[in-house]
Parts: C-alpha cells; structure tokens; sequence
C-alpha cells in the first residue's frame, strides 16, 4: 500500500512538477488559482501524484498565505485545531493545537519553500474570466496584472482555491450616524498598522469567531472593551495546548502521534456535530452549563450566551483557554445585546437608550462572499450561472469540465476537505491519462427547487449571498454530508468512474505533439512507493 509523501525540494529543478514560460501561448497542464492554504496543499499533492504536469499557480495579492496573510487584527487565530488544520503530509509540530495567525502564515510559506512550489506562483495576477471549450479541450483563462495587464494563458484543467469571500472589503452594514463619530471606525479585515488601541474605550460590533477573538485580545492594553451584539452565539472553551498531543509525543514517534491526534480530533468533532444536529436541546444545555462554570455568580447568562437558533445552524466559536469569559470575569472587558439606534459623535446609542462611550468601534460583522474570486466562467460559449449548477462531491459543478474548487468543511477544519479534494483531483488527472480521456464533466440532475447552497450555514454572510452560490442535491454524489470519514470513502476510496462522471476523448481533427514530458513520465523526485507518512492518502488511481 503507498502512502503520500511530496519530496522535499532540493537545489535543482524539480522534475515532480514542471515550470513553464511565461509568454503568449503559455499552456499549463493545470492552473491552481490561489496560494493560500488550499493552493500549497493542492500543488504538493500535484506533484506527488502527477510528476510531470506543468502547473502555475496564480495569487491576486503579493504574498503566500490566503486568510492567514490577509487577516492581522490582533489575536488572529485559528478557530479549528492545528492537528488537523494542518496538512496531511506536513503534520503540525506546534505545541499549540490553538495557533497565532502568524505561525499558521509562516507554515504554509514554509510549506510551499520545503516542497519545492513556491517558484511556481505569479503574485499579483487576479483571474478575471475562463472560457472552456469542448473543441480544443482546454480553458482560455485572462488574467490581469499591475505590470503586463490582461493577457491569457491555456490550461488542461483549472483548480480554483480562492476560497468564497472578498479579499477587497468586508462587510459593515450601513449603521445609522456613522459620519457623526468622532473616533475611529476598523473593520478586522483591513487593520490599520498604526491604530494605537492603548488605554482607549473600545466597541466590537459582532458575535462571531472574529469578535470573540478581538475581545479578549485588545482588553489586554484598552481602557475597556465592550462586546455588542444584536443576538448570542455559541461559544465553547478548547485548551490552547492539547495535554493528550503532549503525552502522545513523549510515547510515540513524530508522525504516528500525529496521526492518532489528527484522527481523535476528528472523530470529537464529528461527535459534537452530530449531537448538536440531533439532540439540540441537550447540547444547548450543554453550552449554558460550561458558561456558567467561567463566569461569575448572577452573570446573565440567558441574555448574552443562550442563542435564539440551534447548534451549527451558525458555525461554533472558540475561546482557547476560555480568555473571553477570563476577560468578562476581570472586568477589562463587558457585554451588551441589544439593537444600534445610531452612532453619535461619542460612541454608539442602543435602541434601549444606553450610550457605549467609545474612541475606537471594530465591525466584525462579517464577509462579503464573492464565488471563484468574482471570475466569469464560460462553458462552449455560456457563461455559468453557479445557482444553476449542483455542487459534485463538493468539489466540482455540473456541467462544467475539467474544473475543481476546494471549499472546505463548515464543522470542522478547513483542511480536511481540501486535502481530500487535492487527492481527488490527482486520482481524476491519472484516469484520464491512463484511460486517453482529454477531459470530463460531472452531469447531474436538475437543480431541485428550494435546494440549499453550497455553503448550507444560517450565518448573515451566507444568507446575504446564498443566491450566488452552487446548490446541493438531494443525495450524493450531489449532496454535501460535512463528514469527513464518510468523505475519505468517497473522494479516497471511492470510484472516479462513478456513473455520474462523464468523460470524452480529445476530438478527432485535433492530435497535437506532446507538449511535455508524458503524464505518466518518471520523475526523478517523485515519492517513493514505501516512503511512510502517518495519516497519509493511499497511492491509488481508483
């Protein structure tokens, strides 16, 4: 049985994955755009798995690192565990399974450096628009650039790891009064360097992962911060050091403790889903009694902690070590639920009357959801209606060819999911080349009427937008069931000719010349059939 493990990059070209010329009739066998989390991931499974495959990457803003480099507001973290936020291939060595954003930025740069595809991005190229045609096999994609402006290049197959929300801007609803206040308005998608938040009274509007995050953050040096939301979340308390990852690690070896972390975490998260979808009300009790037990005596509990919708209706926010209730407790920081009436020159006045003195007022309200970056897609001539399209294993959209897009899971790490679409789409790329198929196409059902988004969550970002997005199915491979075990099966073990995958030969009048080394060419740094890697995806087409 083999097991996955990219080879690390050495000081000479790699053969794993080739580099290609840029110039006006630049082809790639694959375009990965993106080099956040999901692009790295899915360029090391690449060369993993397709040695010989030319693949770009192409990054809209100037750095690697997606979320992780874009987001600085204080105490950025993440909100998913690191054993299994991080790579597959790479386990997190960290002591902390709660990490800083910028130790999760400077792991996915060190990522993309050890394996070799960081010379494969071009920074600051933005996809504007992508045309497939049936005709030539391939997809004619412009994108636009501060120094060569619009130009095109051609790919075989095109893999979208952008994510689903605006790097541009984040969301601030239009608050009555804003241009009345005199101090300062930031939202946490574009912190400013030079806020100086030292001993200043502080608004966070929001009640999401970011505001329970910047609370207990900037309570550190303010004079005061206040929490004000117009309705609860759940919010529950994860160690930021994880004892049994720190016993595992003095008994077993680096990558077989990793391994029994990564599939234990798992596992209690699925747990946890499953009972907050199945027993509500029990998990709900569940949320209020570890509240009560870190706040003090008489705290109102039902008023700011008790949400008016289910468990994971919204996604779950963590507070490591419980520093939010630590905040609330020491005073440094308060909480107030209630709806805005208006900003005044001084702070914010609630529709109860209550004045929030403030010189400083953070909306962490939310994103803007922008699908495949804002990119046109165009198939044979018709551009794509993603409404229109059913979302394939999550992973691709009917009707579309050659075409792949990591979302992750909404209950659990992001990475999970992309790691196993990364794999997936390597099994898809092999097929073809093994069996002379130029490319294929999921073919689904009708849209069903009322059927949920791809992102099927009842946070305001998601219900803003959902009109935008792909839908679901009413049974897979069309249907999204945010469980990873039952996705291993599916994206790992499953069949790639699965009854709803069509595939199709290159047309008769078009035989061109190779325009590289064979897809299944050796490379002299592919991995080796026996190399080991804990928790690693099998070596196997199909």
């Amino acid at each position: 049985m083999n097991s996955f493990r990219p080879t690390p990059a050495s000081g000479v070209q790699s053969a794993g994955i080739r580099e290609v010329e840029k110039g006006s009739s630049e082809h790639v066998d694959v375009l990965i755009v993106g080099a956040g989390l999901s692009g790295i991931g899915a360029a090391c499974h690449l060369k993993a798995f397709t040695p010989g495959k030319s693949v770009a990457i192409l990054e809209a803003r100037e750095a690697i690192g997606g979320t992780w480099d874009l987001f600085r507001y204080p105490g950025v973290r993440s909100d998913s565990d690191m054993f299994t936020l991080g790579y597959s291939f790479r386990p997190w060595t960290g002591d902390k399974g709660i990490a800083e954003g910028g130790l999760i930025r400077d792991y996915i740069r060190s990522t993309a450096r050890k394996f070799g595809v960081d010379r494969l991005i071009r920074f600051r190229h933005r996809v504007q628009a992508a045309e497939w045609s049936s005709e030539t096999a391939r997809w004619t994609v412009t994108v636009e650039s501060p120094d060569a402006g619009a130009t095109q290049l051609s790919c075989s197959f095109l893999y979208f790891c952008a994510g689903y929300y605006s790097y541009d801007e984040g969301y601030t609803p239009d608050f009555p009064g804003l241009d009345r206040f005199a101090g300062r308005i930031v939202h946490p998608q574009k912190w400013p360097e030079d806020l100086d938040h030292d001993g200043k009274r502080i608004v966070v509007i929001g009640s999401g992962a970011t505001a329970v995050t910047l609370v207990p953050a900037l309570a550190e040096n303010a004079a005061h911060v206040t929490m004000l939301q117009r309705s609860p979340t759940y919010v529950a308390t994860l160690p930021t050091v994880d004892p049994i990852a720190s016993r595992l690690r003095e008994r077993l070896s680096p990558a077989r403790a990793s391994s029994v972390v990564r599939w234990k975490n798992v596992l209690l998260q699925q747990l946890s889903y499953q009972l907050c979808r199945r027993r509500p009300e029990l998990m709900k009790k569940v949320f209020r009694a570890g509240v009560i037990r870190q706040l003090p005596p008489g705290f109102d509990v039902d008023t700011h902690f008790a949400p008016r919708y289910d468990p994971w209706d919204q996604r779950l926010c963590i507070s490591p070590d419980g520093d939010l209730f630590a905040a609330l407790s020491a005073g440094t920081a308060s909480i107030v639920t209630g709806e805005i009436e208006t900003f005044t020159a001084d702070g914010v006045r609630l529709a109860s009357g209550q004045e929030l003195p403030a010189d400083v007022v953070v909306t962490a309200t939310g994103l803007n959801l922008l699908f495949l970056g804002g990119a046109t897609i165009t198939v044979d001539g018709r551009e794509l209606v993603p409404a229109e399209t059913l979302a394939y294993k999550g992973m691709m959209l009917s009707g579309v060819p050659n075409f792949a897009l990591a979302v992750g899971y909404t209950n659990a790490s992001w990475t999970l999911k992309a790691d196993l679409v990364a794999r997936y789409v390597t099994r898809l790329l092999r097929y073809l080349d093994e069996h002379g198929y130029a490319y294929c196409v999921p073919e689904g059902p009708e849209v069903p009427e009322g059927a949920a988004p791809l992102i099927d969550l009842k946070s305001g970002y998601v219900l803003r937008n959902a009109e935008d997005m792909p839908r679901q199915g009413p049974a897979a491979p069309w249907r999204l069931y945010q469980n990873y075990p039952r996705d291993v099966l599916l994206l790992k073990r499953g069949r790639v000719d699965d009854g709803a995958m069509r595939f199709h030969r290159a047309p008769a009048a078009r035989k061109p010349a190779a325009e590289g080394p064979a897809a299944d060419a050796p490379a002299a740094d592919a991995p080796a059939a026996d190399a080991p890697t804990a928790g690693a995806p099998e070596k196997q087409v199909s």
